[in-house]
């Protein structure tokens, strides 16, 4: 694997980490919002994640079999949690049913600062790698421009 290879994983390890991050923002966020455009309370919504190769100059050249199983990572898609919503008596809010509950959104904020946790710690952890080969490359330039 090459320096660019590297890089592009964990570029794309880095944007995935953005997008849960983002999600969990929003899915915090929303924790009280029992009314949404679509109707009723707002659903917790989770990145569903997969590998995709990278694609890049060495591969092409070599093909060889270290360069056919480098993987990349990728947001396959968003997905809102099907799960029922939860239901909190409150006979005075103006979204309550004719028994007085009132759908609440599903998330757990503990859940979600765990995710939060671990998708921040993921991100510094690309960001650390991503400086170290960095530092490495232009370590190796130096050492070949006989500097």
């Amino acid at each position: 694997m090459n320096v660019f290879s590297a890089m592009e994983i964990l570029a794309s390890g880095l944007d995935v980490q953005r997008t849960r991050l983002n999600l969990t923002s929003s899915n915090l966020a929303n924790a009280q919002t029992t009314r949404t455009p679509e109707g009723g309370p707002y659903r917790r919504k989770d990145a569903v994640i997969s590998t995709e190769p990278v694609y890049n100059k060495f591969k092409e050249m070599f093909d060889d079999l270290v360069a056919r199983e480098v993987n990349g990572v990728k947001t396959d898609q968003i997905i809102e949690d099907q799960g029922p919503p939860r239901m909190v008596y409150d006979p005075t809010h103006p979204d309550a049913d004719a028994n007085g509950f009132v759908g609440y959104p599903n998330v757990s904020v503990v859940e979600e600062m765990v995710n939060m946790i671990m998708a921040s710690r993921a991100y510094d952890a690309g960001v650390t790698a991503l400086q170290t080969i960095s530092t490495v490359a232009r370590s190796a330039l130096r050492v070949g421009g006989g500097n």
